[in-house]
């Protein structure tokens, strides 16, 4: 099991550019050019850990700060996307003008994972204290039988 993509701010999956990082990279840059250096972040992506427990594996995502009614789940073939969602509460423009000052950092987080070596249909989550946990049972190993053709 593998990660696919990482993607923030922009949760729609689209087609693959070579470009994208320096792109991306380029952006982050010239936005905020000292921000990195003072430790400034911007919209950060979520971690995850995914450890092999023997009949499946077990992956931990941390989403601080997150309901569980933000957190979606979608398996769609072998391709599993945890995607999370955090809305403003500074979007009406009363609210806008008694802010002083805004770190907490607002959008969408999506990640992809290869779920070919996993039983799809019998995944279990649970999320408690900012922390995603998924159960995913490993596919049962299909060994190959050998048998003996008979010569016409």
């Amino acid at each position: 099991m593998f990660e696919l993509t990482r993607r923030n701010n922009n949760c729609q999956v689209g087609a693959y550019n070579p470009f994208r990082e320096m792109e991306e990279l380029e952006k982050r840059f010239f936005a905020n050019p000292f921000g990195s250096f003072f430790g400034m972040q911007d919209l950060a992506e979520f971690k995850t850990d995914v450890t092999d427990e023997g009949d499946h594996y077990l992956l931990e995502a941390d989403l601080p700060g997150f309901e569980k009614k933000d957190i979606q789940l979608d398996v769609n073939g072998d391709i599993l996307t945890v995607r999370a969602e955090r809305h403003s509460k500074v979007e009406e423009k009363d609210q806008k003008d008694k802010v002083v000052r805004m770190e907490r950092s607002y959008g969408c987080y999506s990640r992809q994972f290869d779920l070919s070596g996993v039983n799809a249909e019998d995944i279990k989550a649970k999320y408690e204290n900012g922390v995603l946990q998924l159960t995913l049972p490993k596919k049962e190993k299909v060994v190959p039988q050998s048998r003996q053709l008979e010569i016409e």
